[in-house]
């Protein structure tokens, strides 16, 4: 037994300790020291003082996740349990994504805090994308929160030849943001509609809605009828959340993560060399890029952004060899002697930079250029692998994906990868799938790219068969370039000639792949 004055000692001791903890961190263990909480804190009717563990700082990130969570998870539904079932099941994969999570879940956390929104939202990237920033998927989203490019740019995420604010990993975590806080005051702060809208767009909800209320039929998200990715996606986050409240009853091994910042955002004032930035932090190009894959190329954006996120305890040996590199020295210039027939866009494409890039080093005011003359061309310092560590392993994964006889191709000067695809009698889709390429990204001389042989264009690994509803305006080139595939495979499939017209509500079987693709 704790005598009173012993106790009310200790716990002054230790409201003070939580006294110097960040304000957003006594906010949230306030707004949790509610009914018995508050009688346990006060003692009253007992003579043992019990400081309530909401009061403590959180043990860890999952901790705090947990304190936040407030959807209900409804765990006796059938499509929830089926969930619970399989995260169970799959340890593994929980050990990874929880550890993929690591260098982003606090700063997510803080973002949806601030934002007042439930934690249980800083789990939707493990659905999304299993915590890679760097995913792709065939209906051209991207990043983390898996954001498409035109829903992208209506939250304020840039994405040009440089730059994908999309991947951004601070920009898209407050995009997310902005768009939950949205989607939940249009659906009246129902948040298993919310998620469902965040994933098959708001117009697709509020019809299903409307449907049903036509019918007399109930409009939570459980009534409707929505796309089938839809009906499973808001059942995982429920069971995630249930996994990862009880991690210890589910056997879940969840990956140690501490309740700390894991990076800090220094601003570099000017486009900087990824590597150079890497070897001034003292840390490996992959984590640079891990922590900033937004930048698209060997260095960040001449025009911006210049903010690069730096491992919390590189900050100071990053801002010191900063400050003692000059702003002219932080990339490398090459001078290049025009040559004849030479362009300011084959020149840019050569040296993987752009023409606007050339045209304001050179304070060229259009792009006429003349043969023998130089230009100075900002390049990078080291070979281009040095600079897309994290691509090129998704490379290797995805060139050991396919079936089938493999060969390989350097590609060389003046090669399409339309040419070689005929060449190797494949499609272009098939192509740049197995060597994790969109059809139009650039080949550079020297790449290997790789192809199977022996195999139809739908016996890929991670080739899923759709069928696709013909949409008012759709044509098979509006098509084929949505879902990146040949115009001759949709005929093929479907047993029409190029002059068929489309019908509006027509059912076109497509082979679409499902990889990522950057």
């Amino acid at each position: 037994m704790v005598h009173k004055k012993f106790a009310m000692a200790v716990l002054a001791a230790a409201v003070g300790a939580c006294a110097q903890m960040p304000d957003k961190s006594i906010s949230h263990n306030k707004q949790n020291l509610q009914g018995e909480d508050t009688a346990a804190l006060t003692g009253i009717g007992s003579d043992t003082i019990k400081v309530p563990e909401k009061a403590l700082p959180p043990v860890d990130i999952w901790d705090r996740l947990r304190r936040g969570f407030r959807l209900d998870r409804n765990i006796d539904h059938p499509k929830v349990k089926d969930y619970i079932a399989y995260f169970s099941r799959n340890e593994g994969y929980m050990a990874r994504v929880t550890e993929r999570s690591r260098r982003y879940i606090f700063h997510v956390a803080e973002e949806l805090e601030q934002s007042n929104l439930p934690l249980e939202l800083a789990l939707l990237p493990i659905v999304e994308s299993a915590y890679d920033p760097f995913a792709y998927s065939h209906a051209r989203a991207s990043g983390m929160w898996q954001f498409i490019p035109a829903t992208g740019r209506s939250f304020g995420l840039h994405q040009n030849w440089w730059y994908d604010g999309r991947r951004d990993v601070d920009q898209s975590t407050r995009a997310a943001a902005e768009y939950f806080t949205y989607l939940s005051e249009r659906f009246g702060g129902d948040w298993e509609l919310a998620l469902a809208a965040y994933n098959a767009g708001e117009g697709t909800v509020r019809r299903a809605i409307e449907r049903n209320q036509r019918r007399g039929l109930g409009t939570s998200f459980w009534d409707l009828k929505l796309p089938r990715e839809t009906q499973r996606y808001v059942p995982q986050l429920l069971a995630l959340a249930e996994v990862i409240s009880r991690p210890d009853y589910y056997r879940i091994p969840l990956h140690d993560v501490a309740n700390q910042p894991y990076y800090t955002a220094v601003d570099v004032g000017s486009q900087i060399d990824l590597a150079q930035a890497a070897d001034l932090a003292d840390i490996e190009i992959e984590e640079l890029y891990l922590l900033n894959p937004g930048f698209n190329r060997w260095a960040t954006d001449p025009n911006g952004n210049h903010r690069l996120l730096i491992p919390v305890e590189k900050r100071e040996t990053f801002e010191a060899g900063l400050a003692e590199l000059p702003t002219d020295q932080r990339v490398t210039w090459q001078r290049y002697k025009i040559a004849r027939g030479d362009t300011l866009s084959t020149i840019a494409r050569r040296y993987e930079t752009t023409v606007a890039a050339i045209r304001e080093a050179n304070k060229l005011r259009g792009n006429n250029i003349r043969a023998g003359k130089e230009l100075l061309i900002p390049s990078a310092s080291g070979p281009t692998g040095q600079y897309a560590f994290a691509l090129d392993e998704r490379v290797k994964r995805q060139q050991s994906s396919g079936s089938g006889r493999k060969t390989s191709y350097t590609v060389r000067p003046g090669d399409t990868l339309w040419g070689i695809a005929r060449g190797l009698n494949v499609s272009v889709r098939q192509l740049s799938s197995w060597n994790s390429m969109a059809p139009a990204d650039t080949l550079r001389p020297g790449q290997t790219l790789v192809a199977y042989s022996g195999g139809s264009s739908s016996d890929n690994r991670t080739t899923r068969k759709l069928s696709y509803r013909v949409r008012s305006g759709d044509s098979l080139y509006r098509i084929a370039s949505k879902f990146r595939i040949d115009i001759d495979d949709i005929l093929r499939w479907n047993k029409i000639s190029k002059s068929s017209y489309l019908q509006p509500g027509q059912r076109l079987t497509l082979f679409v792949d499902s990889a990522a693709n950057s």
